[in-house]
């Protein structure tokens, strides 16, 4: 397979993104995860623009050698001005690399009124900036910026740029779709042109302000572009970058291309799911190839072929990127929902027809009412266990009050007294919170510690609340989700009414129980591991 060379570029332009802040450690662990995906490429900043990305590239040298070629970023030297004397050209130098990635300027109108100076001194900046570098012994990797609306307005200086940077010695030139305006067509053919000019390697840098950068990358491909250029979850500027990702699965799966080392594109989902949780954004459900929801089956017919042979509904296996297939239970579902859960959960009695017929309409009764079950999979297990009579009750409310007070230019006071019912004892505490449902949370969790201490390493990470009834105001039923974690797995549980608290105390109560269930199924296991060995 033809190799294709990748560039990622999540740590600078993937940092300029709307709402991105990276401190200098978070840009140090996704380094480490783009060099465990394999990469060949980690842009890791501008030395010369911020002391952030000074200290990324000190203390980047510290890490193990790897595979992918650590690159600095810059512009070239400025108008009437000696390279040597750049300070951008000049902190570069210091940061250590060998590889640098410098962009120019292509396109005539910004030479003249963004730079304010002549086309012949623009060629002159490119082709003396380039060439510095490879004397002083560097990977030289040639940004166009803007080349593609540059090709448009006037192609022969275009071509001109192109060719200042060939002739100072670059190793690649990159082209960009800096406005992320072009459409595949006309990337192909600028590519194409290109090709036939120079005999450097080319590169294709697209952003997705036309929501083009993946079709756009994968014509450059077609049209013999050998780099791709990109971030991870497609992060950037305005409308983000071309999906390395989308990109890169693309290429693998569909075009017979070698981008990542062999078995590495099973780390796909892995690391777009880690380096979003770094960058503090979340990975679009519906996001291909990685999202949670792209091997999502819920209308019942889908599942039903899906289960006898998963091309029916699947354009590639999701485990060739590290994803898996979900299958969704809720109002749309029907007999295979529940066949395909039952063999997931390892429910033997789900498959008869009368519990699952009786299971099923429950659920769309619940459904009805406004739960959502394909955003909350641990209460949907927990209903299977109670239909299927596998579920034991491990404490039982018997009364909970919450009091808050309000003093004048004071913040409100919660706190939550519990009474439950655990091992045929009443445990009877009270606890504190920031707000009643945290207040709720904290008291109900003082209760069980002691019987439960498993319950000390689990802790909620998200809390939503969504109106269901707008019309009907401060009365209107609402739906609580809550998501909760543990050192190893996360999982989602839905309550439902009028009441937020009432609906809070379902999820919550909900998550308490998946938490337990599990640590019953991790106790028998292990359990059973001993028996046999």
């Amino acid at each position: 397979m033809a190799k294709v060379y990748v560039f990622d570029t999540t740590l600078r332009d993937g940092a300029q993104g709307e709402g991105i802040s990276l401190t200098v450690q978070d840009k140090l662990k996704i380094a480490q995860k783009l060099e465990y995906l394999g990469v060949d490429y980690i842009e890791g900043g501008w030395p010369g623009s911020n002391p952030k990305d000074l200290e990324f590239f000190r203390r980047a040298r510290e890490l193990s050698p790897c595979h992918a070629k650590l690159t600095a970023f810059t512009s070239t030297r400025r108008p009437n001005t000696a390279v040597a004397a750049d300070t951008n050209i000049q902190a570069v130098m210091e940061s250590g690399v060998k590889t640098v990635a410098l962009f120019g300027k292509s396109w005539d109108l910004h030479v003249l009124k963004a730079l304010g100076t002549t086309l012949e001194e623009n060629l002159a900046m490119i082709g003396e900036t380039v060439a510095y570098f490879k004397e002083n012994g560097l990977e030289v990797i040639y940004d166009a910026e803007h080349f593609f609306d540059a090709y448009k307005a006037n192609w022969e200086y275009a071509m001109e740029t192109i060719r200042a940077a060939a002739a100072g010695g670059a190793d690649w030139l990159a082209l960009c779709d800096t406005n992320g305006g072009s459409m595949p067509d006309e990337i192909a053919a600028a590519v194409s042109c290109v090709k036939e000019t120079v005999e450097i390697p080319l590169g294709i840098h697209a952003h997705n302000d036309g929501e083009m950068a993946v079709a756009n990358t994968l014509a450059a491909v077609k049209s013999g572009a050998v780099m791709v250029q990109g971030t991870i979850n497609g992060l950037g500027e305005r409308c983000g970058n071309a999906n390395i990702c989308s990109v890169v699965a693309n290429l693998e799966t569909k075009m017979g291309k070698h981008c990542l080392p062999t078995g590495h594109l099973e780390r796909l989902t892995e690391s777009s799911r880690y380096i979003s949780e770094i960058a503090n954004t979340t990975v679009p459900h519906n996001q291909a190839f990685v999202g949670k929801s792209s091997f999502a089956h819920k209308g019942g017919i889908h599942v039903s072929a899906v289960l006898k042979d998963s091309k029916t509904y699947e354009h590639i296996e999701p485990e060739r990127v590290g994803n898996q297939r979900r299958v969704l239970v809720s109002e749309l579902s029907g007999a295979s929902n529940l066949l395909f859960k039952s063999e997931e959960l390892k429910i033997d009695n789900l498959a008869e027809k009368e519990v699952s017929r009786d299971l099923i309409r429950h659920i769309k009764e619940m459904e009805y009412q406004g739960y959502q079950f394909e955003g909350a999979e641990a209460s949907l297990e927990l209903q299977i266990k109670k239909a299927t009579n596998q579920y034991r009750e491990l404490f039982q409310l018997e009364s909970f009050k919450i009091m808050m007070e309000k003093r004048t230019n004071e913040d409100i006071l919660s706190e939550a007294v519990i009474k439950l019912k655990v091992e045929d004892q009443v445990v009877h505490t009270a606890a504190e919170g920031n707000g009643p449902v945290n207040a709720l949370d904290n008291a109900l969790r003082k209760a069980l510690e002691e019987f439960y201490p498993v319950i000390k390493e689990m802790h909620l990470t998200d809390y939503k609340v969504r109106v269901l009834d707008e019309k009907d105001g401060t009365g209107a039923k609402v739906r609580v989700l809550i998501e909760s974690r543990d050192a190893h797995n996360s999982w989602s549980t839905v309550g439902v009414s009028q009441n937020i608290i009432e609906a809070s105390w379902q999820a919550l109560l909900d998550s308490m129980d998946y938490a337990l269930l599990k640590q019953q199924k991790e106790t028998a296991k292990s359990a059973s591991a001993a028996t046999h060995a």
